[in-house]
């Protein structure tokens, strides 16, 4: 990961002022430790006529996944590998920008002790940066700089070379060029748009980021025709901080325009009194909606098929319509924290008689799961590799066959309002895929067709007009027909 700065010099001030205005000694090649690597700060060139410092930043990725603070881009099955083979060690991210921070910190701030007169000149300043990952390609990027007084190149890097008809990647090699801004607003610059143009951060987003956000936005955020691009996508897409932020830019912009502080106009807004009533989590509403589609299917032996902690299972013991209750998991460890949420061990022998817990694999056909009223499979799908997902389809719909079927799963495109959720990421690390509601409807319409069901959607958690549901579940109800020609047969 590389970034250069370059400035020229005249008689009257040399290009080596550079080295003040950084801090760091041009004839010295400088080593700085962070929590994902190593940044080093070294000078190519530097006389009086021109001058360039070169940030490289060596990843330690492999560490970075260790402790926790990297995460693999996109969805698994690959999301294992993709967190040690990525684009982190190469690409410009929000780790180059926080390296920008922490090396070149009274730079940023435009203090120079032993040349107070030079952090308020402007310089005649190039930036180069060879490899910009830039979601929104080379226009997004001209958008983004260009009023802040750039000259912009942004030239899209070809996947291969060798091979043109591929196209280009998302990639640019960027080049800025300006004679009219300091070091010290260049840097800022640099630290909110370099993230903004990766859209993902490597670290978990608080709301201490909105500060940073308008620290390093003062002066040129306000007033940028991107504001709200820029301020989402640093702040990684969370509403209530997007918000929060936006709420604050919008003060400073009225104070800039009536000449007034922010203060007094934010103190002219009568606080909130009443408490927000906040919505219950959706694990909570997930729950609810599979209780509510058992109560409509009247089923009273019930299947909870990938159980996991037993949380379905303990609410369905709440109600004594359930006459059978069997959760079924692969991990003996998720059944042992069941048994003791459940309390097995102190459970009456009345209540002790409905529920079992079973270790079994779904990839599996299994004769205990055979003549259950309904199936519940509630956030199990998703964690299925695909080409195992018919083995699942065929030992639920196909062998054990219970006269309704519930299915729950993740709708990808509610996925762009999880505030938390940077842009491309699934919401478990071992989610194998996520669909779209078209997508899911395909997948259960085909299994509906292919085994005797019908099946019908109902969405789960607030419904949002553009992109749905964050939940999405299918009700499968067995053919009556399907069932009488079974029992025909038998």
């Amino acid at each position: 990961m590389f970034l250069t700065l370059t400035t020229t010099g005249t008689p009257e001030r040399p290009a080596t002022d550079l080295g003040y205005l950084l801090h760091k000694h041009p004839e010295k090649a400088q080593a700085f430790s962070t929590s994902f690597g190593t940044a080093h700060v070294l000078y190519p060139e530097a006389d009086a006529e021109r001058c360039t410092a070169a940030l490289l930043l060596e990843v330690d990725a492999v560490a970075l996944v260790r402790r926790g603070k990297g995460k693999g881009r996109g969805g698994a099955p690959d999301a294992a590998l993709a967190q040690y083979v990525n684009d982190r060690p190469y690409a410009a991210s929000s780790l180059l920008a926080v390296a920008l921070s922490a090396v070149f910190s009274s730079a940023m701030r435009g203090v120079c002790t032993a040349r107070p007169e030079l952090p308020d000149r402007p310089l005649p300043l190039r930036v180069e940066v060879p490899s910009l990952p830039a979601r929104g390609g080379a226009a997004l990027v001209r958008r983004l700089f260009e009023p802040l007084g750039w000259d912009v190149s942004a030239e899209p890097v070809p996947l291969d070379e060798r091979f043109p008809e591929w196209g280009d990647s998302r990639y640019v090699r960027l080049v800025l060029q300006s004679a009219t801004l300091t070091l010290a607003e260049a840097l800022r610059h640099l630290y909110v748009l370099l993230p903004v143009l990766d859209d993902a951060k490597h670290y978990w987003v608080a709301p201490d980021e909105v500060d940073k956000l308008l620290r390093a936005g003062e002066g040129w955020l306000p007033d940028h025709p991107e504001q709200k691009l820029i301020t989402s996508r640093y702040l990684s897409r969370r509403w209530s901080l997007t918000r929060a932020a936006m709420e604050r830019l919008e003060l400073v912009r009225l104070a800039e325009t009536d000449d007034s502080e922010v203060e007094e106009i934010d103190n002219a807004v009568a606080e909130e009194t009443e408490a927000e009533e906040k919505p219950a989590p959706l694990a909570v509403q997930r729950r609810e909606a599979v209780l509510t589609a058992l109560r409509a299917a009247g089923a009273t032996r019930v299947l909870d098929l990938g159980c996991g902690q037993g949380q379905l299972v303990q609410a369905l013991l709440k109600d004594p319509a359930y006459t059978e209750i069997v959760g079924v998991d692969v991990s003996v460890r998720a059944l042992t924290i069941a048994g003791r949420r459940l309390k097995l061990d102190r459970m009456g022998e009345r209540q002790a008689a409905r529920v079992k817990l079973l270790q079994g694999s779904l990839a599996y056909t299994d004769s205990r799961l055979k003549g259950y009223d309904a199936a519940v499979l509630s956030e199990v799908v998703e964690h299925v590799d695909p080409p195992r997902l018919p083995a699942l389809v065929y030992a639920v719909f196909g062998a054990a066959r219970p006269r309704t079927v519930l299915v729950t799963t993740p709708n990808v495109e509610y996925n762009v309002r999880w505030e938390s959720l940077p842009a491309g990421h699934v919401r478990h690390g071992d989610h194998r895929f996520e669909w779209t509601r078209e997508e899911f409807r395909a997948w259960a319409g085909a299994v509906a067709e292919r085994h005797g069901y019908g099946v019908e959607f109902v969405p789960v958690g607030p419904d949002d007009p553009e992109v749905g549901p964050p939940t999405q579940m299918a009700v499968f109800v067995r053919d009556v027909t399907d069932g009488k020609k079974e029992a025909k047969a038998a």
